[in-house]
């Protein structure tokens, strides 16, 4: 059995989000991506929320929002989310790590609001409700003005890092065998693997197989060839010229496949078409000293934009003069920029080969100046020795500040800035500056394109900035500017006409004193409902939020200073066990703690009760510390003089310290503005930062320690002040902005996805037997089903009725929630085999399977009465039998004992062997056949542990004791080759010595060899 059930992403209005349910046999649920579009409505996960308790495992496709953009949510939100088997490749982990820490810092409605439901005191009813109504829908927000809508704590960077290291990293074209969750069913063999999908560095085609199940997933893929991301590896990897698609993709069970540009034809002249048209753009924008605005995301596409610029910049320095990008400037523009350059300079080996071509030439010229110079360094302007992602043109900015000097400055300019949908990120704060300007441009490089509902118009607040801009690039109101281009071909940028843009901007304010309640009263129910769900305890007090500031990280609460945290944790107890009526919670919610909270109660009825309800509400408290073990505080362990000599310097340096001097880079400042030595209470924080880098660093190999980002650390605090001013809770404000836009606009594709031609070409030679198309518009997703019955009609031939419809029968089109039966279609029949049968029977295994091959003739279910005689003799045994138990026990049997007539059974056809005269025939007619999957890594680890020199060279290719190749075609066929003078030496030391014949018996043991018997 298998369902597909599509959460988020098909025939939406907008499908910049993607969730799917995989709902394998046995219980098996896989979810696929955790998506979430520009809105972060937490309404979209409510279904998601439902099947989190029953997931086996969760798979990742893309380092962009659309796919993980709710992974952080989920994790803070959900506590089982943490405690499922997360898989993707190793850059899907680390940019998407850098892609959400970009998005929380930017965007204020990623960290979600405050829930109203739990807001529940009487005195506070009309302030919850007032704040509460704001934040449901753009008109109530305008309708509120300046009262906001309470937001949740945004993670920490150290939260979002952590959080990623749960995901278990995988590699290309290796199958594996995951776990399954501890509330998850058996999973039976059940195999990922993962291939690449193009589209994004690490990006991910899923192969699922199961029993009889064979599923792809294969969403948002490229064919194409780009310059830093390889084509999806349908065909076998980056530089494959095979005609025929890899063995393991082919003839699916169910192929789930992104119908996003299904209505997209590809562009004549490939990449370098598309590449000139961008910079043709670019320069007729930069004749006329105008600036270049391109929205884009900082993680995973920007790579390809930025490897495409700087290359050009570095070809027009070396070319002539006149060349319009010689004297502007390239700017990168987020907030975790260069976290992403330095993770791109260590995954090459997940790029193109072109990439690794150039590393490796940049390698070798470097070694050869070297050598030439005797150490001196080589001339900077020549270009040469400089790797794929060592930028010599392109500059990158991390401050908002430093980005409006930029903008301030005359001359011409491109800007890179997140993000693509221009509803946050730095692109947000572009636009104000570079919209005014006629002889400015707006490029964008991504489609918005939007399904309405017929005879409904869509609000203007649910569109987006770029959905907008991308609306008046189609409508081409003002009138289109035709330029021609060096090619001769004509550049088209529609003109804006001063048209005024108006959208709602989203700000973080301080709470006034009516939220701080309100807010303080929402962390004390979150802490009561923690102590109803698990127990009374100290770890319970010491993993909760702050009620101050809830900007403290959940692993680590010893953070903040020990006064402070006893306030605090004196307050929230004080508070939780007062205003017990106020929290509105009764005995049903208490379950078991009803022993501890409420007086003259002394029983509990446990009947029928699960888990912690059957048992005293006690948790043992836990001791913190680190992999080494529990922390040690030295300043605990002073000695009374040394405590007074750590006070008298204190005292003279605060003397010593005037009004505007510097402190030295040891001392730290306490609560009340005194100075913290770091031998003092300056070594417990040091300590505690150490341990929980380390821990980091030994869960993730991607942490933050071995990223780099220890730099934005020390710069975290003047980062912080560049966003927000203030620490602790806040809330949403909304305002009206307007600005005039007379930039033209531009539109090139680089999304990097499928386009028409490539389904058309793939899905033939994929042959599905099921073909599921989600991710897509409705219009669009309706086309490409259209076309496919149509290419699958003419694949099977025949009469052409009878193929549509068949094509038909296999071709979904789900929307949201819809339930799809995607199974395999067999006929199977019940037979019974005679017992002089399956004594003949020979069982071989291969892996989990047995395999057996048998030649037999079936026969007519057996006369009823047989069947009853058969019936009777075997109730006669069963109640020997259970009179021979009761004597030995000398128990009188009991009525559960007692033998019941046996039901008369449903009669089946029956397999028996076949005469003498019959299997003569036959046995001349059966052939040997082979059956299994030998993978080359498998046998690599057989010869090595027989005792040969097993290694691979180059792709798909085994060499055995230096003499012996085996190689596996795209088709699954194994093919040895041996010298000639090898096999002459094999020969002369018998049948069974030699490399060549012990490859052969090696591959036949990993193999069943049946025939009809």
């Amino acid at each position: 059995m298998f369902t597909f059930t599509p959460l988020l992403g098909a025939q939406s209005a907008s499908s910049k989000a993607s969730q799917s349910i995989l709902e394998l046999d046995g219980g098996i649920k896989i979810l696929v991506d955790v998506g979430w579009d520009d809105s972060f409505d937490t309404r979209d996960l409510a279904e998601l929320e439902k099947h989190i308790p029953t997931l086996s495992l969760i798979l990742l496709t893309h380092a962009t929002p659309a796919h993980i953009g709710a992974f952080v949510h989920c994790c803070r939100t959900f506590p089982l989310f943490t405690q499922i088997p997360i898989y993707a490749t190793s850059p899907v982990i680390a940019f998407g790590r850098t892609c959400l820490q970009d998005l929380y810092v930017s965007a204020p409605l990623a960290a979600t609001f405050l829930p109203t439901a739990s807001i529940s005191e009487p005195g506070a009813s009309s302030a919850a409700s007032a704040v509460g109504s704001v934040g449901e829908g753009e008109e109530s927000n305008e309708a509120a003005g300046s009262s906001g809508r309470i937001l949740l704590q945004p993670p920490t960077t150290e939260e979002i890092a952590q959080y990623f290291s749960l995901i278990q990293p995988l590699k290309y074209s290796q199958p594996h065998q995951p776990l399954p969750s501890p509330f998850s069913p058996p999973l039976d063999g059940l195999t990922l693997t993962a291939y690449n999908a193009g589209h994004t560095v690490g990006g991910t085609i899923w192969h699922i197989q199961h029993g009889m199940e064979s599923i792809v997933y294969a969403m948002d893929w490229n064919q194409a060839r780009e310059g830093v991301v390889a084509g999806a590896a349908w065909f076998g990897g980056s530089g494959a010229n095979g005609t025929e698609v890899i063995e393991q993709l082919r003839k699916p069970t169910a192929l789930i496949c992104s119908s996003k540009g299904g209505d997209k034809f590809s562009v004549s002249g490939g990449r370098k078409k598309r590449d000139d048209l961008l910079l043709d753009m670019i320069r007729s924008s930069l004749a006329k000293g105008g600036t270049v605005l391109i929205p884009t995301d900082t993680s995973s596409r920007v790579l390809e934009l930025a490897y495409a610029l700087e290359h050009a910049w570095r070809d027009a320095a070396e070319g002539e003069k006149g060349d319009a990008l010689q004297g502007a400037g390239l700017y990168l523009a987020g907030r975790k920029v260069n976290t992403t350059l330095r993770l791109a300079r260590s995954m090459l080996e997940w790029m193109d080969e072109n990439i690794v071509r150039e590393f490796e030439a940049a390698e070798s010229a470097d070694a050869a100046a070297g050598q030439k110079t005797s150490g001196q360094g080589q001339d900077k302007g020549s270009g040469k020795g400089i790797g794929p992602f060592t930028f010599k043109h392109l500059r990158t900015i991390e401050r908002k500040k430093r980005l409006e000097k930029l903008l301030a400055e005359p001359g011409p300019k491109v800007i890179l800035a997140s993000n693509t949908s221009l509803a946050w990120g730095f692109s947000k704060e572009s636009l104000r500056r570079v919209a005014e300007d006629p002889n400015n441009l707006l490029l964008l490089t991504e489609s918005f394109r939007r399904t309405m509902a017929e005879g409904v118009e869509e609000p203007p607040s649910a569109i987006s900035l770029g959905g907008v801009i991308w609306q008046w690039y189609e409508e081409r109101v003002d009138g289109v500017a035709l330029e021609k281009g060096p090619d001769g071909e004509l550049l088209e940028q529609v003109h804006s006409g001063g048209r005024e843009l108006t959208w709602t901007d989203v700000q973080r304010t301080p709470l006034d004193a009516r939220e701080q309640l309100l807010y303080q009263q929402y962390l004390a129910t979150k802490r009561q409902l923690q102590d109803t769900s698990q127990a009374r305890g100290q770890e319970n007090l010491e993993t909760a939020a702050d009620a101050l500031d809830d900007r403290s990280s959940s692993t680590s609460s010893e953070d903040s200073d020990s006064e402070q945290q006893g306030r605090i944790l004196n307050f929230s107890t004080t508070l939780a066990h007062s205003n017990r009526s106020k929290l509105a919670l009764t005995d049903e919610d208490l379950g078991i703690n009803v022993l501890l909270r409420r007086k003259n109660v002394y029983d509990y009825d446990v009947r029928g009760k699960k888990g912690r309800e059957r048992m005293f509400p006690y948790v043992a408290p836990r001791k913190k510390g680190d992999e080494y073990g529990e922390f040690i505080r030295p300043e605990e362990y002073l000695r009374a003089e040394e405590r007074e000599e750590i006070d008298m310097q204190q005292r003279r340096s605060d003397e010593q310290t005037k009004l505007g001097q510097k402190r030295r880079w040891d001392e730290a400042t306490g609560t009340n503005g005194r100075r913290l030595s770091a031998g003092a209470g300056g070594r417990k924080r040091q300590h505690m930062a150490n341990g929980q880098r380390i821990e980091l660093g030994a869960a993730d190999d991607f942490s933050l320690a071995s990223d780099g980002e220890g730099a934005d650390v020390a710069v975290s605090s003047e980062d912080e002040a560049d966003v927000q001013a203030f620490e602790g809770p806040a809330k949403a404000v909304y305002s009206k902005e307007s600005i005039t836009i007379n930039a033209r606009i531009a539109f090139v594709d680089f999304m990097g996805l499928h386009d028409k031609r490539s389904l058309e070409m793939l899905i033939p030679l994929i042959q599905p037997q099921k073909l599921i198309l989600v991710g897509g518009m409705k219009d669009e997703t309706s086309a490409l089903a259209d076309e496919c019955k149509k290419l699958l009609t003419a694949k099977v031939g025949g009469d052409v009725s009878t193929s549509v419809a068949d094509a038909a029968a296999i071709i979904f089109t789900p929307a949201n929630g819809e339930v799809i039966d995607a199974s395999v279609d067999t006929n199977a029949w019940t037979v019974k085999l005679s017992n002089s049968l399956v004594r003949r029977l020979n069982w071989q295994h291969v892996r989990s399977l047995g395999v057996v091959a048998l030649t037999a003739q079936l026969r007519g279910p057996e006369h009823p009465e047989e069947d009853e005689n058969a019936d009777a003799d075997v109730a006669g045994k069963k109640m020997k039998l259970v009179k021979d138990e009761a004597a030995s026990s000398a128990v009188a049997p009991t009525m559960d004992t007692v033998a019941k007539p046996v039901e008369k059974s449903e009669a089946f056809p029956v397999l028996d062997t076949l005469p003498a005269s019959m299997a003569a025939g036959t046995r001349s007619m059966a052939r040997p056949l082979h059956v299994g999957d030998l993978r080359l890594a498998d046998l690599r680890k057989l010869m090595q542990a027989a005792g040969h020199i097993a290694e691979f060279r180059g792709e798909g290719t085994l060499l055995i004791d230096k003499s012996v190749a085996v190689r596996k075609s795209g088709t699954g066929k194994i093919e040895i080759e041996a010298a000639a003078q090898a096999a002459a030496n094999q020969a002369a030391l018998g049948r069974n010595a030699g490399s060549f014949l012990a490859v052969k018996r090696k591959i036949y043991e990993g193999l069943a060899v049946v025939a009809g018997s």
